[in-house]
């Protein structure tokens, strides 16, 4: 009797739990048994594995084969397993020293030709791997997406033959190193493309200081699409650890090769998009656009056109910071620390207010319209912005001083300043940060308290306009808020009258 055991990564959500492929030889009539919760894709696997093994001249055992992947109780699925499984029938039949396998973890879909192909969520495993201190075995395809888990020992292959010649000391292979390719990134839009639009660029810059959300009304053709794809460019950059976060999510949702890493992600989804579209979901868990979002922007253009229960849906994540999706026997949970920008018209035809008058909606009309929006969905959002129409200039003699350069470095100011003050940017202040770090005069205080009432704002308003104020003294470099902080972004809040 022979037992061999290979080291592997199974994917639920953007975790990677190890999994132990344990493979059994003994006497009798020649069978294979495929125990610990396989799915399809890997009951499957082992007709691949007999192919590619007998394909590639080696060996398939003729005995009987029990192989076990553990832990028993969670479920595996793809072919991410085809690689270890086919190790560890090599070893365990003496074609692959079992000393070898010890301290590497593999991960690959065999071809029957016995090459081997690429497979998804393969960054989260590297990191996992990377933690458990052991080799990583990836295809050659994977090979850079793996090596973004810096100081993770990498091997690609490209064929079932060529790491059985490694292991058994005949053509040892070198470690990969990274040749960058995942690094190419390419330039933000630039602020001073928009033509005018003071206070649009004004909200833009304290929304990225802040982490802010915002909204943009106003009729088409304004800008409010252009100003929201500005923002990214404004935001700081993301350090190592939010990089690998993005970069994994990128990963398991077979983005590959990975979108402009390491830059903060801009998701634009079109009105038409599910729930489970935006917030994720499926039999098999998969990351929708609130994740693909994380630590970078979700515009909503056409807000009132998605669904009123899509929209409702992101009220918790936007609080939390994370998705949980539950179904029968899972329960995966994402994270979704996303910024919001949405835009919208303020009327059915978009001209309300205009002087031609245009606009022919009527009083129902656009109340109807202004519906589709509940009140606990706009309350999270920090920045309410209307954008006017600008005169018509197709070639401006000079392009403008608000560039994404200059706004940036005042971001980047501020940001530093709440990062060393709190330890976050100031949207995500808790309550008791908020007492800390956001203390007013007593007149001021009552003048605030006495604004909030005529507008009858929530206190979860107030309180987004206390960061909103916090964010407008941090550009300012000045530790305490004034009046002037409290009334600018009182502008920002909308009333409920």
């Amino acid at each position: 009797m022979s037992l061999a055991i290979v080291h592997s990564r199974a994917q639920v959500g953007v975790e990677a739990p190890a999994v132990t492929v344990e493979t059994h030889l003994a006497n009798g009539l020649p069978s294979l048994t495929l125990v610990g919760l396989p799915e399809g894709a890997v009951k499957e696997s082992k007709d691949r594995v007999r192919s590619a093994i007998l394909t590639s001249g080696l060996d398939y055992p003729a005995r009987r084969i029990t192989l076990n992947l553990a832990p028993a109780d969670l479920p595996k699925d793809g072919g991410r397993f085809d690689l270890a499984i086919a190790l560890g029938l090599l070893a365990a039949s003496g074609q692959v020293p079992l000393l070898a396998l010890q301290d590497v973890e593999c991960l690959g879909e065999l071809a029957l030709s016995g090459a081997i192909r690429p497979v998804q969520g393969v960054l989260p495993a590297a990191l996992a791997a990377r933690a458990a201190e052991r080799t990583l075995i990836v295809p050659a395809a994977n090979a850079e997406e793996a090596c973004l888990a810096s100081g993770l020992r990498v091997i690609a292959v490209s064929h079932l033959l060529d790491l059985v010649a490694h292991f058994n000391g005949r053509t040892l292979i070198v470690p990969y190193q990274s040749s960058g390719l995942l690094h190419q990134v390419q330039p933000y839009p630039d602020l001073s493309e928009v033509q005018g639009q003071i206070a649009a660029k004004r909200a833009l810059v304290v929304a990225a200081a802040g982490a802010h959300n915002l909204l943009f009304s106003g009729p088409p053709g304004t800008g409010k699409t252009l100003l929201a794809s500005r923002l990214p460019g404004l935001l700081p950059p993301l350090d190592e650890h939010e990089a690998l976060e993005v970069a994994a999510i990128q990963s398991v949702a077979s983005q590959v090769p990975l979108q402009h890493w390491p830059q903060r992600p801009f998701r634009q989804p079109h009105h038409s998009a599910s729930g489970p579209a935006l917030v994720g979901g499926g039999s098999r868990p998969q990351p929708g656009e609130i994740t693909l979002a994380h630590h970078g922007v979700l515009f909503l253009d056409e807000l009132p056109e998605f669904d009123r229960r899509v929209l409702e849906v992101l009220r918790e994540p936007m609080e939390s910071g994370h998705i949980v999706i539950s179904r029968a026997r899972d329960r995966v949970r994402f994270p979704a620390r996303f910024q919001l920008v949405a835009a919208m018209n303020p009327c059915p035809c978009g001209y309300l207010g205009e002087p031609t008058g245009r606009c022919r909606c009527s009083p129902e009309q656009i109340q109807r319209y202004r519906n589709k929006l509940s009140g606990p969905l706009l309350d999270r959002i920090d920045l309410h912005l209307t954008v006017a129409r600008e005169a018509t200039a197709l070639n401006p003699s000079a392009p403008s001083d608000d560039n994404t350069a200059r706004a940036a470095a005042l971001v980047a100011k501020a940001r530093d300043l709440q990062l060393r003050r709190q330890g976050c940017a100031n949207a995500f202040l808790d309550l008791p940060g908020l007492r800390r770090h956001c203390p007013l005069s007593a007149e001021d205080e009552a003048w605030l308290e006495t604004a909030c009432e005529r507008l009858t704002l929530s206190l979860r308003a107030a309180h987004r306009l206390l960061k909103v104020a916090r964010t407008l003294a941090d550009l300012e470099e000045v530790e305490a808020i004034g009046r002037g902080h409290l009334a600018e972004a009182l502008q920002y809040r909308p009333s409920t009258n």
